[in-house]
């Protein structure tokens, strides 16, 4: 459904289920500001309610991740973390930039099911539900960003280990990878949301499915080490979007790894095509997911 200005006769807005594929609506999205700042609000107060460490859990995830896999995956099975680099700093990096992708695709991937209730009773731009998702998980995200650097200010003037990391120019286009990753989590989401409203199993598989996608996705090792040990699959990993902005993040903080506008925006289509065919299929089912959620 959407509101459309009627200037034929007083009513102010005709709420009608015809729109087109592609809608999305900036002024009346921006008319409902306020009611997105409250979702917003509400992810991040409601998440750790009721718990005793609250927002600490933000911090507490990506650091006992990292020494896991820092054990596990460079001490253990001895995968070597390229240049010198620290492998927990290595870890850290690909483990913050990870977060905030499955954090946006796992927060939307249930929209239709999880907000039944509020979408049958009250009109507003159902749009802004993941979007929510997507601006609250991003203050979540600057917080392990803020951890991430504070612990490369440690290896880089407390210790001798540092290496090469160092960050080079092109970290001044962070702010647009953060935007693909959004993007990318985004739009993946909406579709797997759309498509629960008739197939109840992929609820089941979301979970299953993003533990997988993370070891496609060059977090826990580099693109070279893979392409190095099993070079006959290495495509399946190197043209996975997530792996070439993980691999962009570490360029852009660690100064480890290559850079190239190629891989920039390769990344930057697939995230704003996974977002555009999420758009379309989640503007298509919210006509009628009602009759089926």
């Amino acid at each position: 459904m959407s509101a459309q200005t009627d200037t034929s006769n007083d009513w102010l807005y005709t709420i009608s289920s015809k729109k087109s594929v592609l809608d999305l609506n900036f002024k009346e999205i921006w008319r409902y500001r306020d009611l997105l700042f409250l979702f917003v609000k509400r992810d991040v107060i409601t998440q750790y309610k009721q718990t005793i460490l609250g927002p600490l859990w933000y911090l507490i995830q990506p650091l006992f991740t990292s020494i896991i896999f820092t054990l596990i995956f460079n001490n253990l099975a001895a995968i070597p973390t390229g240049e010198g680099i620290p492998s927990f700093l290595f870890n850290l990096a690909g483990i913050t930039s990870w977060n905030y992708f499955s954090a946006c695709l796992t927060g939307t991937s249930d929209t239709f099911k999880k907000n039944q209730g509020i979408f049958g009773k009250v009109y507003f731009p159902r749009v802004i539900m993941p979007l929510s998702v997507v601006f609250s998980n991003l203050l979540k995200f600057g917080i392990q960003l803020l951890v991430f650097v504070c612990f490369y200010c440690y290896f880089v003037f407390f210790t001798d280990t540092a290496g090469q990391a160092v960050p080079q120019m092109a970290i001044l286009l962070l702010p647009a990878l953060i935007a693909f990753m959004g993007l990318f989590g985004l739009g993946f989401g909406m579709i797997i949301s759309s498509m629960t409203t008739k197939y109840r199993d992929l609820t089941f598989l979301v979970g299953f499915g993003v533990q997988l996608l993370m070891y496609a996705s060059a977090v826990m090792y580099p693109l070279s080490y893979f392409k190095e040990k099993v070079p006959e699959y290495a495509w399946l990993v190197e043209y996975n979007p997530m792996t070439t902005i993980i691999e962009l993040f570490r360029f852009m903080t660690l100064g480890i790894g290559d850079f190239s506008v190629s891989k920039f925006m390769y990344a930057g289509v697939v995230s704003t095509v996974f977002f555009l065919i999420g758009l379309i299929i989640f503007n298509k089912t919210e006509k009628s997911f009602i009759d089926t959620v």
